[in-house]
């Protein structure tokens, strides 16, 4: 399916240079505000109060919200958890404040507010299930770096592969550049969206180098330069169609998804537009860089010479 059809060449790789240094200093910064600035990690990172309340009627959890905010306690999380009746609430900890003393407080204005409001459970999350989960989070993380590394160097060649993965780390690191200069809350469904980052760009990535591959097989007379050129403008129309739609999809959670999906839904506009960017100049350019060629991708059939027969494709097999 295509919405237009591209009939000139665009020369991408023409401006690699100068959009890959564009990319470099990104990439530096992105570094920087992480090191300088860190991650604001959430509660199931950094420990704090988990509170299940539950009231007669659907609860207006942002009203609910509010009050609890109004504590003073910072950044805390207020959802509905199971039913429209269930709500969950997360405080981050507070220096000489106990749970108790949290759990009183934040009861005490919710009863204010509605006196039907019953606590169900409050517990105390602490530093070490916060450690256990970055540390779970980072393995996740490793795993699947390490098997896209894989799956890319045996679909197609191991240029292929660090090229992808160099451009899927770059996307990762200024996600997470973002949570850190802005101070955007780093919770577990931002560590999801960063694992569905990786994947989603991979898969543009693949595309690419699918059509690269086919170019090589098809034009024989073009140049490296010419065939990566050539896959990318060709894929154009399908990239449009597919991260507009997810676009649209993930626009629509970050305008009535509430403050649950907020940040899920930043980290996932934030993935799919330097997605885009890094699959054509990053990957793309990479893989040029690396000098990858036809002889990479198809190998000749031994005993045949290119072009037996009148057969363009005649002594190649992938």
């Amino acid at each position: 399916m295509e919405f237009f059809r591209i009939k000139r060449t665009i020369p991408f790789m023409r401006h690699a240079l100068v959009l890959n240094l564009i990319s470099f200093i990104t990439f530096a910064l992105a570094v920087f505000f992480l090191v300088t600035r860190g991650l604001n990690l959430s509660v199931e990172f950094s420990g704090g109060t988990l509170m299940e309340v539950s009231t007669q009627q659907a609860a207006d959890v942002q009203r609910m919200r509010t009050a609890v905010e109004g504590l003073g306690y910072g950044e805390v999380q207020v959802q509905n958890f199971g039913t429209t009746r269930d709500v969950l609430i997360r405080l981050p900890a507070q220096a000489g404040t106990s749970t108790a003393q949290q759990s009183d407080a934040v009861m005490r204005v919710l009863k204010e507010m509605d006196p039907a409001i019953e606590l169900r459970r409050t517990e105390f999350v602490g530093p070490q299930v916060g450690d256990e989960l970055a540390a779970d989070g980072l393995k996740a993380l490793a795993f699947v770096v390490v098997g896209i590394m894989i799956y890319l160097a045996l679909r197609f060649e191991w240029k292929f592969a660090v090229a992808a993965i160099i451009a899927n780390l770059h996307d990762v690191v200024i996600i997470l550049g973002f949570f850190a200069f802005f101070q955007w809350e780093f919770s577990l469904a931002v560590l999801a969206a960063v694992l569905a980052v990786l994947g989603y760009s991979v898969n543009e990535s693949v595309v690419i180098f699918d059509r690269i591959r086919e170019s090589f097989r098809r034009y024989r007379k073009m140049s490296s330069v010419e065939i990566i050129d050539a896959a990318i403008t060709s894929t154009i129309s399908r990239t449009i169609i597919t991260h507009g739609s997810t676009q649209m999809m993930v626009l629509a959670m970050l305008l009535f998804g509430g403050p649950t999906l907020h940040h899920f839904s930043v980290a996932l506009t934030i993935g799919i537009c330097f997605g885009i960017y890094s699959s054509v100049f990053v990957a793309a350019a990479i893989a040029m860089w690396l000098g990858i060629k036809r002889e990479d991708l198809i190998k000749p059939t031994p005993g045949r010479k290119d072009g037996d027969a009148g057969d363009p494709n005649a002594g190649a097999v992938v």
